[in-house]
């Protein structure tokens, strides 16, 4: 079901995706993120930092705040139930995480045309400090859904 020929309407298509992306998401389930909000081409997704999420320098791996605005991004483009992959991802670190600090990656849609998006999100600790930009770019698999209606 694609978001012209569904009598959902676009936020009830973001809910079905959420919770159907969610229950089939070990990623996001194994790390304790949670989700917040999914809109139509956005994500609102946090996490906390975990010690067995630290490298070496005891502070939070880029990996893993990769791994968060990667979730996020993956939920906003998705939120039109249309399945869709990514076809890269660029993320440049501002700021360590450390243990303890809860990360809030916000996804926004920047463009969608034809099959391709694209989509930034900010990852933020919980006073607000900026920890990472991620740029993500999405490709449509078009006439197929992403959750089963």
């Amino acid at each position: 079901m694609t978001e012209t020929s569904s009598p959902l309407s676009p936020q009830q298509t973001a809910d079905l995706v959420r919770v159907g992306m969610l229950a089939n998401d070990n990623v996001t389930l194994g790390f304790g993120m949670q989700i917040h909000e999914v809109t139509p081409g956005g994500a609102v997704l946090s996490m906390t930092v975990r010690e067995d999420m630290l490298n070496g320098h005891k502070t939070c791996h880029g990996g893993l705040i990769s791994t968060l605005a990667d979730s996020a991004f993956a939920f906003a483009c998705n939120s039109y139930n249309e399945l869709t992959v990514a076809s890269g991802f660029s993320v440049d670190f501002m700021a360590p995480a450390r243990a303890g600090d809860v990360l809030t990656a916000r996804a926004s849609e920047v463009s969608k045309a034809g099959r391709t998006g694209v989509y930034d999100v900010e990852v933020s600790n919980q006073k607000g400090e900026r920890i990472a930009v991620f740029r993500g770019r999405s490709y449509t698999l078009k006439g197929k859904p992403a959750v089963a209606g």
